[in-house]
């Protein structure tokens, strides 16, 4: 996995992130990668990659962390992950990749993403890219904030 690829979406995830907390710091963990199924925190959006990569981004988060961001991007306290919190979180996961593959495109790389798909639930798993014997690793990049921590979950290809 080509490190043009990672860098966007980890300089603009913690650039956002810092813009829709109000300013709250926003720190960076020590990067590191995973080659097999791995389970989520409890929310996960995700947005595809196609064109000349394929792939995924993975916002991950626990339910807690999720409610705490959502209330805060909307100014008041929500008391559970209903469905204001659900497109609070899309959202995020939107503003970020769009402007992530913006960068990209800049960079001359031509791809498009899928509109973020929100998972939410206990003991789920999100699987290694199929379509190939190729295994893919996935870079994450932990995200701690006042709010709870975001790790970040890059896999990405180039196509064949």
């Amino acid at each position: 996995m080509r490190v043009e690829y990672i860098n966007p979406f980890v300089e603009t995830s913690y650039k956002i992130l810092k813009e829709v907390l109000g300013g709250a710091d926003v720190k960076r963990g020590d990067l590191y990668l995973k080659s097999t199924a791995m389970p989520v925190m409890g929310v996960a959006a995700l947005v595809g990659l196609a064109g000349d990569v394929e792939g995924r981004v993975l916002f991950d988060m626990t339910f807690d962390t999720a409610i705490n961001i959502a209330s805060q991007m909307n100014g008041e306290k929500l008391a559970e992950f209903d469905d204001l919190a659900k497109a609070t979180i899309s959202e995020l996961a939107n503003l970020i990749t769009a402007q992530a593959v913006t960068k990209l495109h800049e960079l001359g790389f031509k791809f498009d993403l899928t509109p973020p798909a929100l998972f939410a639930g206990e003991k789920m798993e999100i699987a290694a890219l199929s379509g190939t014997n190729q295994s893919v690793e996935a870079l994450i990049v932990p995200l701690i904030t006042e709010f709870g921590k975001i790790e970040v979950n890059v896999a990405i290809r180039e196509r064949a």
